[in-house]
């Protein structure tokens, strides 16, 4: 099979991501009948590979990278499961830091495929879908590399994500806050019960710093379930160092050690995902598999986890930042004026329909930047016309744009020296500009695209 055709059959499948039903929450969107059928029908692959399970609204992606970069580093073989993908998917599935190869991306596509038409003729289930489907493949290909641990970041949720098969050595909960509340819940407690659902019986818990209504609902869970919660910011803690345009240092104290750090991730939370990822480790060092300080090093500095406050360009400074939320928006503004000097800011700006968007407006408003609207290829993106109103609404004036490598085209005709032009609003929207920036060739599904974009 070849990769094109892959990619087809997956399309094929139901993609809640992009398509987000409209009805009762997760309960009529998600069950772990279809992903258990599949993976037992496989020789239940998911049991092959001590496993770090991780789940959050923000930072569980780069907490997720940067465990899996240390591990690596330690000498251990390690298959890494993420999304959603910047510009090819086989980002989502990675062995030893690396996207697999398109051969074997289509291998285990061919693979899995017969196993995933029988589970949906006769379970009485429904269809398998694309993020289940995919959950299986990662699985397979960690089992069959005989990889050593599996790091696997909860897709959406997480008591009904289809990774929440898995049985972690350690679980990792990372800061939460309101989103997908149309699924997980109106209130932060609701969301963190849905989080806490990773929790196993008798593990262990890595939980960062949360607001209290969050932490009281996953510590019940710890309790009713025995698992024992290692708390970020109390029993694990960091110091800010020095800091510069390519990355930044930090001192994590661990609870066996202390930690000289560097990342090449910006920004304030990335200190919190890295005192939270060493936390992990030590959980994992403490169950018997050794991970020396060295490693935990080397692993940090080599962490490659981009869109995330990422510098792509220096005259002028150009940053792409998936911020997609009130809470990320909020993180990215202030980490913008700790880590970076700036004249004017231009904002090349794109949401999905589906976040809190005046919200976010109403943030990014208050740094009175030179707005270019613009929408990302993906479905649920948001007409620039619609952006446009909202800035106005706070006497902004707004350039619209059919296309967001325009909108960078026109913000860099427009900026200088000591300006700061900033991708955000949306993963999809920073993961576009970044393809424009670095002359990425993505891949392209045009059934797809929102239906005013698309072309015969």
């Amino acid at each position: 099979m070849k990769y094109p055709d892959a990619i087809d059959l997956l399309l094929s499948l139901v993609d809640h991501e992009r398509n987000h039903p409209v009805g009762p929450r997760q309960k009529a969107i998600f069950d772990l009948g279809r992903i258990e059928r599949l993976l037992h029908r496989l020789g239940d692959p998911h049991n092959a590979a001590s496993a770090i399970h991780v789940a959050g609204t923000k930072g569980k992606g780069s907490t997720a990278a940067l465990c899996d970069s240390a591990l690596h580093a330690a000498g251990y073989c390690t298959g890494f499961y993420s999304s959603p993908h910047m510009h090819s998917f086989r980002e989502r599935i990675r062995r030893n830091t690396i996207p697999i190869s398109e051969e074997e991306f289509s291998g285990l596509v061919e693979e899995l495929w017969p196993h995933q038409e029988w589970v949906g003729r006769h379970e009485g289930l429904g269809p398998v879908t694309l993020f289940e489907f995919m959950t299986g493949m990662a699985f397979q290909c960690f089992a069959g590399d005989k990889s050593d641990f599996q790091i696997i970041e909860v897709g959406l949720g997480g008591r009904l994500d289809a990774t929440n098969v898995v049985s972690a050595g350690v679980s990792i909960i990372t800061s939460i806050s309101l989103d997908h509340t149309a699924i997980l819940g109106d209130t932060i407690g609701e969301i963190a019960r849905e989080k806490a659902g990773i929790i196993k019986t008798g593990g262990t818990v890595v939980v960062a710093p949360q607001k209290p209504e969050a932490l009281s609902v996953i510590l019940d869970v710890c309790h009713s379930l025995s698992a024992t919660p290692i708390l970020v910011g109390k029993d694990v803690t960091w110091s800010p160092g020095p800091s510069s345009i390519d990355g930044q240092e930090m001192t994590v104290a661990g609870r066996d050690h202390t930690y000289q750090l560097r990342v090449p991730l910006l920004g304030k939370f990335q200190l919190e995902n890295a005192a939270t990822a060493v936390a992990a480790l030590e959980a994992l060092q403490d169950q018997g598999h050794p991970i020396s300080d060295e490693a935990i090093q080397q692993g940090f500095v080599k962490v490659v986890w981009p869109c995330r406050m990422e510098v792509l360009g220096r005259d002028p400074v150009t940053v792409v930042d998936g911020a997609h939320n009130e809470y990320s928006m909020d993180a990215l503004l202030e980490s913008l004026g700790c880590y970076l000097n700036f004249r004017r800011l231009f904002l090349v700006v794109g949401f999905s329909r589906d976040k809190s968007i005046a919200k976010m407006v109403s943030r990014l408003a208050e740094m009175n930047p030179v707005v270019f609207a613009s929408r990302s290829r993906h479905p649920r993106s948001t007409p620039p016309v619609h952006i446009a109103s909202l800035f106005n609404e706070h006497g902004i004036d707004v350039t619209e744009t059919d296309t967001l490598a325009e909108a960078l085209t026109q913000a860099r005709e427009l900026a200088d020296e000591g300006d700061l032009i900033l991708a955000t609003g949306s993963l999809f929207v920073a993961a576009e500009v970044r393809e424009e920036i670095l002359g990425i060739e993505p891949e392209l599904y045009p059934d797809l695209l929102p239906a005013d974009l698309r072309t015969s």
